[in-house]
């Protein structure tokens, strides 16, 4: 059974469209580096490199681990180039920063990004103080989420209960590992689900399209 959400001791977040809204496209500035790189890299043009980043993300869980894989890449050079995009379409979010100020427990991010991708973005959206600690891509030896074993990882090194952890994600299938586990699941959908829309999946046990609300919620009093 999930842990009812005023026992959890263990926030953990997700980055991307999750911490701010997918409205702002920066995933998309990101894909578009994606792209670039393996056209370069593998010397091949946009609509090939597009096949080879789709069949690497099916076969390898996603275009790095492909490269990693299948090319000898080295990941820091990829990390570095595809996460240096502009992040003028964001900006600081006081009601989340007074969210989590409130909110009791330890304050984590898992990405699939990299350390300094995701700690320029905590900055950006003013809330890299109110995060203990960040497991990225590189924490992981490179492989992403939803693959369960940087999930375990994370528990490890950070000392996770699961049984007093929540995972917030905005993407679905990431979530069911951390259910798995026995965590609490929050799905924050990119956008509003109808009033009546039923659960995208069995494993997700809240839905929260208004992240600072949702969490002002929990640390309300009473």
């Amino acid at each position: 059974m999930a842990p009812a959400l005023s026992d959890i001791e263990t926030w953990v977040f997700d980055l991307d469209n999750t911490l701010y809204p997918a409205a702002s496209n920066l995933f998309l500035q990101v894909d578009r580096r994606i792209n670039l790189f393996v056209q370069r890299f593998l010397r091949m043009d946009e609509a090939t490199a597009r096949a080879t980043q789709r069949r690497m993300f099916q076969e390898h869980g996603s275009t790095l681990k492909g490269l990693m894989d299948l090319h000898g890449l080295e990941p820091a050079e990829y990390l570095e180039y595809v996460h240096d995009i502009d992040l003028g379409a964001i900006s600081p979010d006081a009601p989340l920063a007074a969210a989590l100020d409130r909110l009791p427990g330890r304050k984590l991010v898992f990405t699939n990004g990299s350390v300094p991708y995701a700690g320029r973005v905590l900055e950006r959206i003013g809330i890299r103080q109110r995060i203990e600690a960040v497991f990225a891509i590189e924490d992981s030896d490179y492989l992403p989420k939803p693959d369960p074993r940087p999930y375990q990882r994370l528990i490890e090194r950070h000392g996770v209960v699961p049984g007093r952890a929540a995972m917030v994600e905005d993407i679905v299938r990431n979530l069911e590992p951390a259910a798995k586990l026995g965590m609490a699941t929050i799905w924050v959908p990119p956008l509003p689900p109808a009033a009546d829309a039923p659960a995208p999946a069995a494993y997700v046990q809240h839905v929260a399209p208004d992240l600072p609300r949702f969490l002002a919620d929990i640390a309300a009093p009473g």
